[in-house]
């Protein structure tokens, strides 16, 4: 594997060529996370079910292969690490991983959601050079997906009642991912990551109303109604779980990861909006 010297954070000087697994490289942070690491010269392999080579949580034969001639890896688990059976499979990989060779890890994980700090511990259990980096609602959930379908329909409708999150932009994830990965300054830290101010899902539709120039209406629901809706759509109903994490506040103050890391403030959502809607994905054809 060829080497050359890369200049860490602190200004120090680094032989550093590994090669980087992304799990879910296809994904919201994934994406942005090999695109960083590339654009920096570092190889990236992308683990996906359709990645070379494939790379898929329920199939553990599929993780040696992906896992061959790499150094680190940024994991990230699906469909959340909230979900039964996480820990064990997250466990089961970082153990692969680290007699594999690959020694640093740096996972995804939820903020507020203790159900995936057992995946966490689990993956530090494993002898890891590890990181944890703990993020909950994004920004991109509106444009990319998951509420792309109501935006562009104008309602939103939620079981988060009046609650409050401080949405948090996955450029500012990646970012964050990517200085773990390169840094040792990192190793053993645990990181949460928020956006710059807490809002409620009647102040997204009113920032996103305003970017795109129509109104978008936040109209809240029953939890019980919202299950009936992931049914309808053939979505696990546990999905409706994790608004627990804006229906009870325990999100609902402000953290500085960002900041800690990169040494500047995260972005904002009104920025997110402005500029997600000038690339046209949130227009509506005219009647």
């Amino acid at each position: 594997m060829t080497q050359t010297k890369q200049t860490t954070q602190n200004g120090t000087q680094a032989t550093d060529r590994s090669l980087t697994l992304v799990i879910g490289g296809n994904g919201k942070t994934g994406r942005k996370v090999a695109e960083k690491l590339t654009a920096q010269g570092r190889p990236v392999r992308v683990g996906s079910r359709s990645g070379t080579p494939a790379f898929d949580w329920t199939e553990p034969t599929t993780w040696l292969p992906a896992l061959e001639g790499v150094d680190r890896v940024y994991v990230t688990y699906y469909p959340d690490l909230s979900f039964p059976g996480a820990p064990e499979q997250v466990g089961a990989f970082a153990e692969a991983a680290v007699a594999a060779g690959a020694r640093r890890l740096v996972l995804l994980s939820g903020r507020g959601e203790e159900a995936a700090q057992l995946s966490e511990e689990k993956l530090k259990a494993s002898g890891a050079d590890w990181t944890v980096v703990r993020a909950s609602w994004f920004n991109q959930n509106f444009d990319e997906s998951f509420f792309l379908e109501s935006v562009l329909a104008g309602v939103i409708a939620l079981p988060t009642a009046d609650g409050v999150e401080a949405f948090v932009d996955t450029d500012d994830i990646a970012d964050v991912v990517v200085a773990a990965l390169t840094d040792d300054r990192h190793i053993g830290r645990t990181y949460e990551l928020s956006g710059p101010r807490l809002m409620s899902l009647a102040d997204v539709a009113a920032e996103l109303s305003q970017a795109t120039g129509r109104e978008i209406a936040y109209v809240p629901v029953s939890d019980q109604a919202y299950r009936a809706e992931l049914r309808e759509h053939g979505l696990p109903e546990d999905l409706a779980e994790l608004f627990t994490l804006i229906q009870d506040g325990r999100n609902a103050h402000l953290v500085h990861g960002v900041e800690e890391v990169l040494g500047r403030r995260p972005r904002d959502f009104a920025d997110f909006a402005r500029e997600a809607a000038a690339t046209g994905v949130w227009d509506v054809p005219s009647a």
